[in-house]
């Protein structure tokens, strides 16, 4: 791990260590084992593990965190269950073998990749009925809605590439070229950005919105590892915009980018094949599921730092992160 200059460790420690946060809730899909782990993030530990549909993967909460949406991608469903008790409410039509998703700011419309028949699925939720299913690449994954609402976009995996949804018609209206196997893709707070993280190119294209070009591609190199073994999927930015984390698979590292300058500035050990990852709400503590090794690690944000590995279920894929009873308030973000 190459050392941080003191000068950035304080400026990183300023910005996201703003002391303690009111205990909150990680949901953690454990894919092989049908469940979704719950971790306190007061005590760091299991506090609750409940059955669901068949692996389980992409994991969102509501805008107030009442509910929680649960793709069980062998069940042909999204799940809607109440993460108080962990009792299915009802599944949502979700088109075949979802993988990820993402809830429009709306609160209420959800689009759902569906791997296996090259489409993008666009659900109700309140109504539960079916708005639309748009063609799009050979093996969708990602999935992601600009914080405007006016833009979603579907990664193809065998495509190797991103494809951009008018939301107001529910139309794909263009396609970009990316490096092999998009996986991942995370829109910046102001939406003039879109990271894409491509697992077997081994690269992270950071796409101009207005222009629909990629404007900087990234690279990483981790000395003593392959470089087939840097293998990039889950990707998530501080809400100032200044940082950037991303999860490198079979590396077991997590990298640490400058969202400016697009610079790798460190890698974190984790956990074995390091999936997704998910902020506590005050952004001091970093979670990432770590698949081969059934664990969660817990990165301290501002010493950039892995302090704690938690077990879970096997094979934990997506996490979603939720305020504790006494703590939500009716429409906050999750």
């Amino acid at each position: 791990m190459r050392p941080l200059p003191f000068a950035l460790l304080l400026i990183i420690g300023l910005v996201l260590a703003a002391g303690p946060a009111p205990a909150e809730e990680i949901f953690v899909s454990n894919e092989r084992d049908n469940t979704v782990s719950v971790i306190d993030t007061g005590s760091f530990e299991v506090v609750r593990t409940f059955p669901v549909g068949r692996r389980p993967r992409g994991i969102v909460f509501s805008r107030d965190g009442r509910q929680l949406f649960v793709c069980a991608s062998d069940s042909d469903a999204v799940q809607v269950i109440d993460p108080e008790t962990g009792r299915l409410l009802h599944n949502l039509p979700s088109g075949e073998d979802p993988e990820q998703f993402a809830l429009a700011p709306d609160n209420r419309t959800l689009f759902i990749a569906n791997e296996e028949n090259a489409t993008t699925t666009v659900v109700d939720a309140e109504t539960r009925t079916v708005l639309a299913q748009i063609d799009v690449g050979i093996e969708p994954e990602g999935m992601a809605v600009s914080p405007d609402g006016k833009t979603a976009v579907t990664t193809s995996e065998t495509t190797n590439m991103v494809h951009w949804i008018d939301v107001p018609s529910l139309k794909a209206v263009d396609a970009t070229p990316v490096g092999q196997r998009p996986r991942h893709a995370e829109f910046s707070r102001d939406g003039s950005k879109l990271w894409v993280s491509s697992e077997i190119g081994g690269t992270v294209a950071v796409i101009d919105v207005a222009t629909r070009t990629v404007a900087q591609t990234i690279a990483f190199e981790i000395k003593g590892i392959a470089g087939d073994r840097i293998q990039p999927v889950g990707i998530t930015l501080t809400r100032d915009g200044r940082f950037a984390f991303v999860a490198l698979g079979p590396s077991d590292r997590v990298a640490v980018i400058d969202a400016r300058t697009y610079k790798v500035l460190n890698y974190i050990l984790v956990g074995r094949r390091v999936w997704h990852l998910a902020f506590t709400s005050d952004e001091s503590r970093l979670l990432t599921t770590n698949g081969a090794s059934g664990d969660v690690t817990v990165i301290d944000v501002a010493a950039l730092k892995a302090i704690k590995s938690i077990k879970v279920g096997r094979f934990p894929w997506g996490a979603a992160v939720r305020p504790s009873a006494g703590h939500r308030s009716a429409g906050a973000a999750p």
